[in-house]
């Protein structure tokens, strides 16, 4: 097996739903990603790419007909590099890392790029079509935005619950309360805007030229909804989303008054967004003339039931250690995205060697938004910077998914 190392990782700002990049399309979300790849790889022939793999977890709208080959000609790559798209849902961009590394580990690949997109803002509706024809019933609409859909009337329904009602149920296992999931939301935004003042996320944020109606494109330059002035008090103030009953399922009571803990400040948002990495084994590193970011380790993939999907990264990081040889005591830097902070913590309550001071170091997915099919892939390329510019570490990248699994990466400098 070769080594495969992260060449670079480059993303675009992440745009709050409506907001920055509402106007733009996500197959030209991911090929700005791309191209800003090659401007920043001036060695590379772009023809020695071998395959270009992008995760998104929509597929229903603009991104349709292969966002991996859309993406690839939109940036310019010569016609003859292939393309692919790869749906894990919310680790839709890290399992492209994980197919493109394998690839490249096989000797299937020397060079390939992957990444992800979502555009939630510019998710369509979609309308299922009729078993019979001309129907005089009215029709339903589904958005495609987020969560469940045309739900299988086969399935469990105890599977197919919201996903803010799992995080719920994980509030209740881990007896996680509505101040300690609020507290974790306001570091988040304290750390992601410290994170930001500093520059640290300059070397990975390729900013957008947006369309305007009258003069210049306006240059969409930094993350949206980083909240600088957030505050426990503000978000005290905000009703539980998902439960609004006094008692959890199954009848055990809720200390809180109204029942809900989980709100739309300590849950990630909506978001628009894309990452793409450079990923090579030595002799591609030699063709690329970069010194690589890091070194992929090892993976880790679990399921459990749907229900507690956000507990899921737990036996992904697990096993993804033991495939690296590795231990909680050897990290440095560990980034869980943040669906949710009562899913973070469960995650972290049930690692009992884990130190929370390595975790999302730079503020994660409630401040930084969570564009579904990109989070994957920008978890990758922030863990490959932060070891890089310590010189040396090891790291992991991991996400929750949601119908039950969890994935997990570890990289190495």
């Amino acid at each position: 097996m070769k080594n495969v190392y992260i060449v670079d990782a480059v993303r675009t700002p992440i745009g709050r739903y409506n907001g920055g990049l509402a106007s733009v399309r996500p197959d030209d979300l991911a090929a700005h990603t791309i191209r800003e790849l090659l401007t920043r790889t001036p060695q590379l022939d772009p023809a020695h790419i071998a395959d270009v793999y992008f995760g998104n977890a929509n597929g229903a709208g603009e991104e349709n007909r292969n966002v991996g080959r859309m993406a690839a000609l939109l940036a310019g790559l010569p016609t003859c590099v292939p393309g692919v798209t790869v749906n894990r849902l919310c680790a839709s961009g890290l399992e492209a890392v994980i197919q493109a590394a394998r690839a490249i580990a096989v000797g299937d690949a020397s060079i390939a790029v992957a990444g992800g997109v979502e555009s939630m803002t510019r998710a369509p509706y979609v309308l299922p079509k009729s078993d019979k024809p001309f129907p005089a019933a009215h029709a339903e609409l589904h958005s495609t935005t987020l969560g469940w859909r045309m739900v299988n009337p086969k399935m469990d329904p105890q599977w197919t619950i919201p996903l803010g009602e799992s995080a719920e149920l994980i509030a209740d296992k881990h007896k996680i309360s509505r101040a300690q999931q609020d507290e974790f939301a306001l570091h988040s935004h304290c750390k992601a805007a410290r994170a930001q003042a500093q520059g640290l996320f300059d070397a990975e944020v390729a900013p957008v030229p947006v369309w305007q109606r009258t003069g210049d494109p306006h240059l969409f330059a930094a993350d949206e909804c980083i909240r600088p002035d957030a505050s426990l008090a503000a978000m005290a103030r905000l009703k539980p989303s998902f439960r609004t009953a006094s008692e959890a399922r199954g009848g055990s009571p809720r200390p809180e008054a109204g029942g809900g803990t989980v709100t739309a400040g300590n849950a990630s948002p909506l978001n628009d967004g894309a990452a793409a990495l450079l990923l090579a084994d030595e002799e591609g590193l030699k063709a690329t003339g970069r010194e690589p970011l890091a070194r992929v380790s090892a993976t880790g993939v679990s399921a459990i039931d749907p229900d507690y999907f956000g507990l899921a990264p737990v036996e992904a990081v697990n096993r993804a250690l033991a495939k690296a040889g590795r231990t909680f005591a050897d990290l440095h830097v560990l980034e869980l995205n943040e669906a949710f902070a009562a899913q973070v913590l469960g995650c972290v309550a049930e690692w009992p060697e884990f130190d929370p001071q390595i975790l999302n170091p730079q503020g994660g997915a409630i401040a930084l938004g969570h564009p579904l099919g990109a989070s994957g892939a920008r978890l990758v390329g922030t863990v490959a910077h932060q070891l890089a510019r310590r010189g040396s570490g090891t790291g992991i990248a991991t996400l929750c998914i949601g119908v039950g699994q969890g994935l997990a990466l570890v990289l190495e400098r």
